[in-house]
């Protein structure tokens, strides 16, 4: 199921890049990312991988602020964009994170880990936690809220989008014994969008 799923994304997200490109950055996304900027800071993280990172526009901004990025896309005209920009942007998938051990001080992945089917999850886990060094950051950020997994249906993306949503329980049992969690919240979404987001910041185990 996992490699079906990922060639639809790559044929979806290659489909929709160039609108993804030209679109403006929500403010509630923004604040994301500048808090979790703020924790890399307090923590002296220096080299972040972004996984899931589109046409590059989080990876840049992460650059500016004078981090060491590299991101990974699954979609190779998301790739090309990035590197457009000037960003080390990678054509891999989730399980496919070619990185020795212990590469990164953190991790960013905002909306992209909504797409692995729930049985494969804790194979991803696995794949970030190793590139990630013992006690690294690791934000892992979805829509939620209610537990469901498939295509969905009224997707625009040609072909149809995957998804695979937890409930805020079922998440955070998902992500318990892959790392520690730091902190969790609900992020109310703007009116008219259903759930809600679900904001992680997680902790590789120093002794694992």
């Amino acid at each position: 199921m996992y490699a079906r799923v990922i060639d639809e994304l790559r044929r979806a997200y290659d489909g929709s890049a160039a609108q993804r490109d030209a679109g403006e950055i929500a403010p509630w996304k923004q604040a994301e990312r500048d808090a979790f900027l703020a924790r890399l800071r307090a923590a002296g993280a220096r080299r972040l991988l972004e996984i899931g990172g589109g046409p590059g526009h989080h990876a840049a901004w992460f650059r500016d602020a004078g981090l060491d990025v590299v991101m990974t896309d699954l979609s190779p005209e998301m790739v090309r964009l990035a590197r457009a920009k000037g960003l080390d942007a990678r054509a891999m998938d989730f399980l496919s994170l070619d990185f020795p051990d212990a590469e990164f001080d953190a991790v960013f992945a905002l909306n992209c880990l909504l797409h692995v089917p729930k049985g494969d999850l804790p194979r991803v886990l696995d794949a970030v936690r190793r590139v990630l060094r013992p006690g690294g950051l690791f934000y892992y950020g979805v829509y939620g809220g209610e537990s469901s997994e498939g295509v969905s249906p009224n997707d625009w993306h040609d072909p149809p989008r995957f998804f695979a949503f937890y409930d805020d329980d079922e998440l955070l049992a998902a992500v318990a014994g892959h790392f520690d969690l730091v902190d969790f919240r609900r992020v109310d979404l703007p009116a008219g969008e259903r759930g809600h987001f679900q904001p992680l910041t997680l902790r590789r185990p120093e002794g694992g």
